[in-house]
Formats: C-alpha cells, sequence, structure tokens
C-alpha cells in the first residue's frame, strides 16, 4: 500500500522489486564481492537481459564453446535484430585480439566452459578489452565456477551472469539467473532492462535461492572433491580414452585454473571407446548418476551433450563430440560414486 499517490514504502510492483527479492540480490552480490546484483527468471532471462545492452550493428566476440542455450540465442535470434557474433578460441589471447573489430561492444566468454571445460583468462581477456578505445563489456558466465570458486569482478570482468539454478540454488529446485556488477551505470541501465523486460524471480523462487546459498560452500568443496577423484579414476580407466577436468595435470589450461579457481569444480567430461553407441551405454547404465540435463545439485548427473543440452549446435562450428559425456559430480560419497561409474564402463 501506498502512503499517498507516488510515494510507496520502498516497492511499488512486484515487478519492479519485493523485498525477498532484494534480500537474494544483496547476498548474491556479496558473494561476488560486488555493490549490485540483479536477480531473474532464469540463466537465459538473464543472459537475454545483459543483450539488451547492445544495438544493431554492435558486434560480439564469444568463446567456441558455449552452453547449447547461449548460442542458440545468440545465433537464431540476436542475429535476426543486427547483432554480429564472432565465436573464437579465447584460451588465446592472441586469437582474442584478431577477431576485436571497431564495432565490437562485447566479450563474452564462459569459463569453465560447457561443456569442454575450457579455461579462458579473464583478468588477460579485460586488459585486451581495457586498450580499445571503444572498450567493449566483459561479461563472464560464472555458473560452472560458482562465486566460492571464481570472482571475476575481481579479475577485470564488468558483468558476470549465474544461472541460479545450478551451483547456487544447489538442489534441483528452482529456476533462477542474476546479473552482478560493480559499475552504477551498467547497474542503472540494467535494473531498468529488468524491470521494462520483466523476466524476473518470483519471491518463492528468491527464498528458495537464498536458502541454496548457506551451504553453497560446504557444497563446492565437496563438488570438486568428489570431482576430481572421479576425474582421476576415469584417467586411469581403460575403457576411458579422454577426460577433460581442469584439476588434472593433463588440462592443457590447468595451471591458469589453480591461479584463478579456488577449487576445480563439480563438472567433468570424458570420452570413451566406442564412440557414441559405447557412450550411450555408459549413461543409461548408471544407478547414483542419473540421466538428465542441468547440473550442479547435490545429487549426480550424467548426460550426453550433444544429444542433450547442447542439441543446438549440431552442425555449427561448436558442435561437439557426440560420443562425449558429462558428469554433474554430486555431493554423494565418493566411492560410490566411482564404483558405479565402474559398474556402467564394464557392461
Amino acid at each position: 500500500m501506498q502512503d499517498d499517490l507516488g510515494q510507496h514504502k520502498g516497492y511499488e510492483y512486484a515487478r519492479t522489486g519485493n523485498p525477498t527479492r532484494t534480500a537474494m540480490e544483496q547476498c548474491l552480490a556479496e558473494l561476488e564481492g560486488a555493490r549490485y546484483a540483479l536477480g531473474f527468471a532464469s540463466g537465459m532471462a538473464a543472459i537475454a537481459t545483459t543483450m539488451y545492452l547492445l544495438k544493431q550493428g554492435d558486434h560480439v566476440v564469444a568463446g567456441d564453446d558455449a552452453y547449447g542455450g547461449t548460442y542458440r540465442l545468440f545465433t537464431r535470434v540476436l542475429s535476426q535484430y543486427g547483432l554480429e557474433f564472432t565465436f573464437t578460441d579465447l584460451t588465446d589471447l592472441q586469437k582474442t585480439k584478431a577477431a576485436l573489430r571497431p564495432n565490437t561492444r562485447m566479450i563474452w566468454l564462459e569459463t569453465p566452459t560447457n561443456p569442454l571445460l575450457k579455461i579462458f583468462d579473464i583478468a588477460g581477456i579485460a586488459r585486451l578489452a581495457a586498450q580499445m578505445p571503444t572498450r567493449p563489456i566483459v561479461v563472464v558466465d560464472n555458473t560452472f565456477a560458482s562465486p566460492y570458486l571464481q570472482q571475476p569482478l575481481a579479475l577485470g570482468a564488468d558483468l558476470v551472469v549465474h544461472s541460479t539454478t545450478k551451483y547456487i540454488g544447489g538442489h534441483s529446485d528452482v529456476i533462477g539467473g542474476a546479473v552482478i556488477m560493480n559499475d552504477e551505470e551498467l547497474h542503472r541501465r540494467l535494473k531498468f532492462l529488468q524491470n521494462a523486460a520483466g523476466a524476473v524471480p518470483g519471491p518463492h523462487d528468491a527464498w528458495l535461492t537464498l536458502r541454496g546459498m548457506k551451504t553453497l560452500a560446504l557444497r563446492m568443496d565437496q563438488h570438486g572433491r568428489n570431482a576430481l577423484a572421479v576425474a582421476r579414476f576415469l584417467e586411469d580407466h581403460p575403457q576411458v580414452t579422454r577426460v577433460i577436468y581442469p584439476g588434472l595435470e593433463s588440462h592443457p589450461q590447468h595451471e591458469l585454473a589453480q591461479k584463478q579457481m579456488r577449487n576445480f569444480g563439480g563438472m567433468v567430461s570424458f570420452e570413451v571407446q566406442g564412440g557414441a553407441e559405447a557412450a550411450r551405454a555408459v549413461v543409461t547404465h548408471t544407478r547414483l548418476f542419473a540421466l538428465a540435463e542441468s547440473l550442479g545439485g547435490v545429487e549426480s548427473l550424467i548426460e550426453m551433450p550433444a544429444a542433450m543440452t547442447h542439441l543446438s549446435v549440431q552442425g555449427s562450428p561448436l558442435e561437439v563430440p557426440a560420443g562425449l559425456i558429462r558428469l554433474s559430480v554430486g555431493i554423494e560419497d565418493e566411492q560410490d560414486l566411482i564404483e558405479d561409474l565402474a559398474m556402467a564402463l564394464a557392461r
């Protein structure tokens, strides 16, 4: 209720703001070491609203490995409105620099990436952006790492995006997203867009996300321990041909991951002998690892990105190997998880 015409008590309409969402946004900002955070109805809603900062003719440089939904939004939706996109290997700063144009207004990166777990040098990319006269906005999708493992704003990024559905929520029972920043002008523009476009979370979703954040540190430590043990087991398994995990010394950006992450996270990708057919047999015969999309919950999940989460990149330069298996390693008993995978690999 309002005291008088146009005189409210801090809240006038729930799309614009409500106390529970404010509490969630303040907590997210503190976790990222930021001044501001804005909540959204999903991770894709957060990404889409961020892209409203751009206009027709603007150019975006993005990583050559990305969530399929992000790629679909960029190439099949936003490109129709005059935005231009270049996907390049951001692990190579020279290639990154070469991809920049006079009309580049944004650099978009996930790190670790989904699903190939590449690690990008946030500080190095931010320095490249700062050297450009147009000073493109550096956006980091921090979903795989969470604020507990990595804080991109401290490394020079301008915006951090999360699907709070994943590790921040942590219990596979809420959909949400967030955009987090220090810059006052970016906050002003994005807060206007948050209200104008209206893709906001309801109070109960905000409450569930707040509840999940209370155990974030405990969960991320356990995810990291379990994932490292699983990755080491897979690396030594005779049926496994390739393991991708930033915590392994075999990972090409292992040292960079050590530098910019607290631990290496809960996501592991791998391939097996026999290609896609053999991989299908593995993902359909685990018992603790549930065959499902999504990630970041307390329970372990297994999937094949080419047929599930990344079907939208099929036939594109971002296409992932048909036989790639992606694990979201949960917080269950480490040995139980290893035995489950050993059983599935033995079939």
